[in-house]
């Protein structure tokens, strides 16, 4: 445990206060469904029925966090998604066909869809391909900071303000309709079954966020010798995200979410939902390590900060769900049967330590699992495994 115990007594992983709410853009937020709602929801989720979809969903009395299912940063994701799936297939076929253009399935195949709806479509994903496909998700300014536009333009309808001035995004033109021509497609084929999937994560996860949320972040940002953000992070669920299933960008601190990645199914979607926070807060680790290295002349590992971070977040969500009182359905395994007391650290379950991180697991096992069980402190287990590389 920490090395302050009479802290640790104050705070208890079964906490049920709420954190601070995040200060939300000047906007109709007209069709926000609370959590009250939640469960009532679930009586629209009947087998091989597909309720119609508003345009955005989210979960605003949890702790923490803020779950959201918004339909534009969906269809982008969703477009940046087929682009890069289809530059990949013509480029591995290029050379291996001179008999017809190869193409590669789309994510509406087999919708129905007219050939006014499918002309508009592969315009859209063309558009992509040519300016946003080679482009990383996590690493591309213009690409972060267009995530975070349609994120807080979820309640909107359109995004050129040609109906309702508030609802200008203030995209690029071609961009703009771009979007708003693909819109009526998705959202007829769809953005149903893809909303239904992010609220179906949400619901999974929500329970445990309620009920160990605040207990986690303050756990965690003790790790980190710092606080937790303030504010809610804001979490947008998607039915595709990066090929990595989800990704963090700060200024703002947002993370996104992948509901239909088998990654992040089960009890582990509460592992990579605090993996995920976790970025906001790790930048102490990043800066100890970089310091003992330069103090040391030796080079800075260009990941063993990250492997800590899944290390640790693995070990403290684990130690929550393998805990006696860890007895709610959302604790369970994924089918609800049985606790989750074999459960296994995303880390571990994917191989990480295994394509090139081994080193670092056992730096980790040996001098920051010490500081974790309150045997060593922060500065002493970054030096030692500094100094062991």
């Amino acid at each position: 445990m920490l090395l302050n115990s009479k802290r640790t007594a104050r705070r208890t992983l079964c906490l049920r206060g709420l954190g601070a709410t995040i200060v939300r853009p000047a906007m109709v937020r007209h069709l926000r469904i609370t959590f009250s709602c939640l469960f009532m929801t679930l009586g629209l989720f009947l087998p091989g029925r597909i309720p119609a979809a508003p345009q955005s969903y989210s979960v605003t009395p949890l702790p923490v966090f803020e779950l959201h299912s918004g339909f534009w940063i969906n269809l982008h994701h969703t477009l940046y998604q087929e682009a890069r799936q289809r530059k990949a297939f013509l480029s591995r076929d290029a050379n291996t066909t001179k008999s017809a253009p190869p193409t590669a399935k789309s994510v509406l195949a087999g919708k129905g869809l007219t050939d006014t709806e499918q002309k508009a479509w592969d315009d859209a994903v063309a558009y992509y391909m040519l300016n946003y496909a080679d482009k990383d998700l996590l690493f591309t300014t213009e690409l972060i900071q267009l995530k975070d536009q349609l994120g807080d333009f979820e309640d909107c309808d359109e995004l050129s303000g040609h109906k309702r001035k508030f609802c200008d995004a203030g995209l690029p033109a071609n961009l703009t309709q771009v979007l708003e021509a693909a819109a009526p497609v998705y959202r007829a084929h769809l953005w149903a079954e893809h909303d239904q999937a992010n609220r179906r994560w949400i619901l999974q996860v929500a329970p445990l966020v309620r009920e160990e949320g605040v207990g986690l972040s303050e756990r965690l940002a003790d790790i980190y010798q710092t606080r937790w953000p303030h504010g809610k992070i804001r979490v947008d669920v998607v039915a595709y995200a990066n090929w990595a299933g989800a990704y963090t960008t700060v200024d703002p601190l947002r993370v996104t979410i992948s509901s239909l990645d088998t990654r992040n199914q089960g009890p582990q979607a509460l592992e990579v939902l605090f993996h995920e926070g976790s970025h906001g807060i790790a930048e102490a680790v990043q800066r100890a390590i970089i310091r003992e290295c330069r103090q040391r002349d030796k080079p800075i590992p260009r990941d063993l900060w990250h492997a800590l971070v899944f290390y640790t977040t693995g070990e403290v969500i684990r130690t929550v769900l393998t805990s006696p009182s860890a007895n709610s359905p959302a604790s369970r395994g994924d089918n609800g049967t049985g606790p989750a007391s074999s459960y296994s650290a995303y880390a571990v379950r994917e191989g990480l330590y295994q394509r090139g991180w081994k080193n670092y697991l056992e730096l980790l096992q040996q001098f920051w699992r010490p500081y974790l069980d309150g045997k060593a402190t922060f500065d002493d287990a970054i030096a030692r495994m500094v100094s062991s590389l």
